[in-house]
């Protein structure tokens, strides 16, 4: 995508965008950076590259842009052992294959891992009977013809995912990785990969995570009784909740469920007394009688329920905007949303309330002053 060109459609995307939040308060503000960064004729690379600099160079951030020749010329050995050995193939996969024995595997690795990057195309790289060719297009490579290209143009070739943190590493060593919890998982099947090639291997750390909570939504949920945390659980046990502690109905059939306990205990004695055998049949109906008692109480619960409808609505509403398409916050909304409301004092507060290496999740509440 960073070789492509900004383009009129990409422009008139911002313009989109500009019409829709362009009335809040740091609305144009924001959009007026994209325009700014992403203008016709420049590369996506260096729009994003001129964009990020923008928001974030008074932090002191340092942008590398790894397409480079000279940084690939450096990946050349990783990129021919792949590419004529199949070696990061088979590490990786002894990897995945005990790591699956307890954990779920996030990627498994292709017996080339590495893409032709031309222009605007971006193809895997196949092994075939005659050479190599790329996927998708009328591209063929005899094995010679393949490793001259790779050391003479480089940067025409690019790492996929099970090679790329391996390549980041190699030209920019860290002592620690920072990223979700999806990345985290595949990069735990690359320890092997990394040892081999003799490269350090990063402490890994899970990135911070943010919902940012309005005022409007934090008194709601105050007036129904609940804290920002009690969100996290599902609207219906929070509606249940509501019901148990303002019906003036008994749904609740706790204390009947522990007399017919009783009850059928002492059946139970009692039958047993006069034959022994008669106390299964007695817990049989005890099982099939506690069982119905649990259907009425869910229907009971289920009627009175119905009498809380502006409540469930509520809680449903507040439950859609804190965690929109039932997913975080952060996997749905843009920041262009939160920065048309506060502006750089949003991107401030971020900064300020980021953790270091506690693993907590971070709600972040907007007062007015």
């Amino acid at each position: 995508v960073g070789r492509m060109y900004v383009d009129q459609v990409l422009v008139d995307l911002i313009s989109q965008l500009q019409q829709q939040i362009g009335v809040a308060p740091f609305g144009s503000e924001i959009t007026n950076r994209f325009f700014k960064a992403f203008t016709k004729g420049k590369t996506v690379q260096q729009a994003m590259l001129d964009l990020v600099n923008d928001l974030f160079g008074d932090y002191g951030l340092v942008v590398l842009i790894a397409d480079e020749p000279r940084l690939k010329k450096l990946y050349i050995p990783v990129l021919e052992a792949d590419l004529f050995l199949h070696e990061p193939s088979r590490i990786v996969e002894a990897t995945c294959n005990r790591l699956a024995e307890h954990h779920s595997v996030q990627q498994y690795p292709r017996d080339i891992n590495v893409f032709y990057l031309k222009d605007a195309i971006r193809q895997r790289i196949e092994k075939t009977e005659e050479g190599y060719k790329v996927h998708d297009q009328d591209l063929t490579f005899t094995e010679t013809e393949l490793k001259e290209l790779l050391h003479t143009h480089p940067e025409q070739f690019s790492p996929n995912v099970i090679l790329r943190g391996l390549y980041q590493e190699t030209i920019l060593p860290n002592i620690a990785f920072i990223g979700g919890g999806g990345e985290l998982a595949y990069w735990l099947q690359l320890k092997d990969l990394f040892d081999h090639f003799q490269v350090p291997y990063p402490v890994l750390v899970l990135r911070n995570s943010f919902l940012v909570v309005e005022e409007k939504w934090k008194d709601k949920i105050e007036k129904l009784g609940f804290t920002l945390a009690d969100f996290f659980q599902e609207p219906d046990q929070l509606l249940n909740r509501i019901v148990d502690r303002t019906s003036a109905n008994k749904v609740r059939l706790n204390g009947n469920f522990e007399k017919a306990e009783n009850l059928y205990d002492q059946i139970s004695l009692q039958a047993g007394e006069i034959d022994a055998t008669l106390r299964q049949h007695v817990a049989a109906l005890k099982t099939r009688s506690l069982k119905y008692l649990e259907e009425l109480e869910k229907k009971m619960l289920r009627a009175e329920k119905r009498k809380y409808e502006a409540q469930n609505r509520q809680l449903r509403q507040i439950k859609s905007n804190l965690f929109p398409n039932e997913n975080l916050q952060e996997r749905v909304e843009n920041m262009s949303y939160f920065y048309a409301q506060w502006g750089t004092d949003w991107l401030h507060a971020i900064y300020e309330h980021s953790l270091s290496l506690e693993q907590q999740f971070v709600i972040l509440t907007h007062q007015k002053n």
